[in-house]
């Protein structure tokens, strides 16, 4: 071997020796360190993904919640709604009813100013307005009802009592009744007298005891000048010994209108009015229709 090739081996081996790697040795004290640090990191991952997934429960069940009670809240307000307005609408008809009651108890006092002028044209004492109490309580009955009846009643009442013959056609006392009396003309012989005469002086007013149309004027043998009014179901009334008629044939005219004056005309023995109520013709008493009862 020369010297050339030992001196080769020997820098191959110093070579080898330098690429020999080298070991790493740590201490165990670390490696527990890294292992415990490494577990804590675990443990806390997995406890902060536990408390995310929790929160996200609480928060989903809680926006359900939410949503619930929006709803719920929306129901009632809903029914709140409706409850308001069924109470509107109760309160409008019980005011609407008011309204009608007060519609008829206007309505009423009118008709009965009307009858009560009627009846002061004739002299009699007016009549005044009640209104009825029900005692019954199963009666389902408004106050509406009860006005509306009165209400309807009255409206006939009006008609009737001013077609009606009542009170006097002249306010004084009488001088001769309805019924069979002595002749003032024929001493000691009876006769039928058919009306009531009242007393009078001349030119005095003569009042119609209803409304109704004029059917005669002008004279009528023993009756002088007289006024014949025609009134409902079948009633006239007649007026006689005028010494003047105010109204034409055919007329229509009021109750208490003046239709002449008191005279002497005809059959009679000095001035005072004659008066009669007919019905169907024939004459009735009128002391019947000189009062409402």
């Amino acid at each position: 071997m020369s010297l050339k090739q030992a001196d080769f081996r020997v820098e191959n081996s110093a070579g080898a020796n330098q690429l020999k790697p080298k070991v790493l040795q740590v201490r165990a004290r670390y490696l527990k360190a890294l292992k415990i640090f490494s577990g804590v990191t675990v443990v806390l991952v997995i406890s902060l993904t536990y408390t995310i997934s929790k929160l996200n429960e609480q928060s989903r069940l809680q926006q359900e919640e939410n949503a619930r009670l929006l709803n719920q809240v929306s129901e009632l307000k809903t029914q709140v709604d409706e409850n308001v307005e069924a109470l509107n609408l109760v309160t409008a008809q019980k005011d609407s009813s008011n309204t009608k009651a007060l519609g008829y108890i206007e309505s009423i006092q009118a008709k009965l100013k009307t009858i009560n002028n009627y009846l002061s044209r004739r002299g009699l004492k007016g009549v005044a307005f009640k209104p009825v109490k029900t005692n019954n309580k199963s009666a389902k009955v408004s106050n509406t009802q009860i006005y509306k009846r009165y209400n309807r009643y009255l409206s006939q009442l009006v008609d009737n009592i001013a077609e009606m013959p009542m009170g006097y056609p002249k306010i004084s006392s009488f001088t001769s009744l309805f019924g069979y009396r002595g002749n003032p003309f024929n001493f000691g012989r009876s006769e039928f007298h058919p009306g009531l005469d009242f007393k009078g002086q001349m030119g005095e007013q003569v009042k119609c005891t209803a409304s109704g149309k004029v059917i005669f004027t002008g004279r009528a043998g023993g009756y002088g000048n007289c006024v014949r009014i025609r009134h409902i179901n079948g009633i006239e009334t007649w007026y006689g010994h005028l010494s003047r008629i105010t109204v034409r044939e055919g007329e229509r005219v009021n109750v208490g209108e003046v239709v002449g004056r008191v005279g002497s005309t005809g059959r009679s023995t000095g001035p005072h009015l004659h008066y009669e109520v007919r019905k169907d013709g024939k004459p009735v008493n009128p002391t019947q229709y000189l009062t409402l009862n």
